[in-house]
C-alpha cells in the first residue's frame, strides 16, 4: 500500500494514469508528448506506477503498450469506505433522530395557518 500511495502522490503520475486510462494501449511516446519533462523522466514515473501495479505494460513487437490497472485503487476505496461508512452512517442516523426529538420537544403544537372549512364557509356567507 505504501508504494500505491507513493505513486499517487505525484501530480505527474496521476496525469499519466489519466492519459493511459483515456488511451488504452498507448505507448511511452504518446504519453510523453503531454509533458514538458523528458521522455526518460516519464519512463521513471511509469516505473513507479508499474511498481505500484497501477500500470501494466505489454510488449507488442518493439513497442510497449500501456494499460491502467484500477484494482489497487479499488482495494484502497473498499478498505477505507467500507470501514468508515458504517460508522458515519450510524452517526448520521443518531444525529437525525436526536435533532428530530429535540425539535419535537421545543416546538409548540402550532395550529395550521390555513383556514379551516368552517372558517371558509363562515367568511363566504358574510361576504
Amino acid at each position: 500500500m505504501d508504494a500505491l500511495f507513493h505513486a499517487l502522490a505525484s501530480t505527474h503520475r496521476r496525469k499519466i494514469l489519466d492519459l493511459i486510462r483515456g488511451m488504452p494501449g498507448c505507448n511511452v511516446n504518446d504519453v510523453a508528448k503531454y509533458f514538458d519533462i523528458s521522455r526518460i523522466a516519464v519512463m521513471k514515473h511509469l516505473g513507479v506506477l508499474e511498481t505500484a501495479n497501477l500500470v501494466v505494460s505489454r510488449k507488442n513487437g518493439r513497442a510497449r503498450e500501456l494499460f491502467v490497472n484500477l484494482g489497487p485503487i479499488q482495494l484502497i476505496y473498499d478498505r477505507w469506505t467500507s470501514e468508515y461508512s458504517r460508522f458515519w452512517s450510524s452517526q448520521a442516523a443518531d444525529i437525525k433522530f436526536l435533532a428530530e426529538a429535540e425539535a419535537a420537544k421545543t416546538s409548540p403544537n402550532k395550529k395550521s395557518s390555513r383556514p379551516t372549512k368552517k372558517a371558509k364557509r363562515k367568511r363566504g356567507s358574510n361576504e
